[in-house]
C-alpha cells in the first residue's frame, strides 16, 4: 500500500523539500541517478559501453510551467547529442523522453512538444542513433502516440513506451506490433483510476505476459523493460518460441539495479541496455523508483537514520 502513497508525494513541493533536505538523501540518489550534468554521464556511458551494455538517456524533469522551459529541455538533449557525436558513443546509447519536459501539459501543448521534441529526434538520427518516447499517465498517451506516429514518418526508428497496468495496453500493442514500431513494455509507475488501470499486482503481471507475446508475435522490436527474474526468462522463452535472433529484441534495466543481471545478460548475446537518468531535477524519477519497490524504500530510509 505504501506505492501510491509515494506517487502522491511525487506530486508535493512539501515532501521534495523534506526528502531533498534529509541526510541520506544524496547517497541513496546517487544509486538512481548517474549524476547532474552531461559531464557527469559520459563517463559512465563510456564504461557501461566497455561492459557490453547498451545505454538509454534521461534528462530528468518533467513538471514544467513555461514555454522557456521546454526550450531549455530541448537544448539539454541536443547538447548531449553532441557531446555522444564527439565522443562516437551515438552507437550504443539512445535518448529517452518525456513529453511533458517538451511542454505538452501547457497551452496548445501537443503542438509545442512535438516542434521540440523533432529536432532531437532529427539530431539522433544524424549520429545513428534514436529517441524513445516515455509513457507518462493516461491522459496524456493520445498526444504521445499521436507524436510518436508523427515522427515515424520521418524517423521510423523512433521507439515509445507503453504500461501493462493500463487496460487499453493490450490494444496498443496490437497496433504498434503491426506496424514494426520500437516498444519498450513496462509495468507501470504511475498511481492510475481503477477506471483505466489494474490495481492488482499479480494480474498487472499476467498482463505483462500477454502484451509480451503480443510484441513477440509481432513485426516490431520489442524492449522488455524489467528487473523481475520470472518475467525476463517468460520473455527469452516468447522470444524463442517466435523465432527472433537476439538481436531482434533487447532487454532493459534502470541505472544502479541488478547491475550483475545486466552484464550477465549482456555476456549471454543479449542486447541489454541500461536506462540511465541525469540531471538536476531528480525528485519525481527517484520518488517513482522508490515506489516500484519497497527494497528501495527501506534502502533510502535506512540511509537517512545512519546518516542523522
Amino acid at each position: 500500500m505504501l506505492g501510491p502513497v509515494i506517487l502522491a508525494a511525487s506530486r508535493s513541493d512539501k515532501m521534495r523539500r523534506l526528502v531533498s533536505a534529509a541526510p541520506g538523501t544524496k547517497q541513496v540518489v546517487a544509486r538512481f541517478i548517474a549524476g547532474e550534468t552531461v559531464d557527469d554521464v559520459v563517463p559512465i556511458v563510456s564504461e557501461l559501453s566497455g561492459r557490453g551494455l547498451e545505454v538509454t538517456l534521461d534528462v530528468v524533469g518533467e513538471d514544467i510551467t513555461t514555454v522557456e522551459q521546454s526550450y531549455a529541455a530541448r537544448d539539454a538533449y541536443l547538447e548531449l547529442i553532441g557531446r555522444l557525436k564527439e565522443l562516437g558513443l551515438g552507437a550504443r546509447a539512445e535518448m529517452s523522453v518525456k513529453l511533458s519536459m517538451f511542454g505538452q501539459s501547457l497551452e496548445n501543448g501537443h503542438e509545442l512538444a512535438l516542434a521540440n521534441v523533432r529536432p532531437v529526434v532529427a539530431a539522433a538520427a544524424e549520429i545513428g542513433t534514436t529517441v524513445t518516447l516515455d509513457a507518462e499517465d493516461h491522459t496524456t498517451l493520445d498526444s504521445m502516440f499521436a507524436i510518436h506516429e508523427e515522427l515515424r514518418k520521418d524517423f521510423p526508428q523512433t521507439g515509445c513506451v507503453i504500461q501493462a497496468y493500463l487496460f487499453r495496453t493490450e490494444d496498443d500493442a496490437r497496433r504498434l506490433a503491426a506496424n514494426g514500431s520500437r516498444v519498450r513494455i513496462v509495468k507501470g509507475a504511475y498511481k492510475e483510476p481503477v477506471e483505466v488501470a489494474i490495481q492488482d499486482k499479480p494480474e498487472i503481471d499476467k498482463a505483462y505476459v500477454r502484451i509480451m507475446k503480443i510484441l513477440m508475435d509481432g513485426e516490431g522490436y520489442p524492449m522488455i523493460g524489467s528487473h523481475d527474474p520470472r518475467l525476463i526468462s517468460i520473455g527469452q522463452e516468447l522470444a524463442r518460441r517466435a523465432g527472433r535472433k537476439l538481436d531482434e529484441y533487447e532487454f532493459q534495466m534502470l541505472y544502479g539495479i541488478r547491475s550483475e543481471e545486466q552484464t550477465r545478460l549482456a555476456a549471454e548475446g543479449h542486447r541489454m541496455r541500461v536506462y540511465t537518468a541525469y540531471g538536476t531535477d531528480w525528485y519525481g524519477y527517484f520518488m517513482r523508483r522508490l515506489a516500484e519497490k519497497p527494497a528501495n524504500l527501506l534502502f533510502f530510509v535506512r540511509s537517512i537514520l545512519t546518516k542523522g
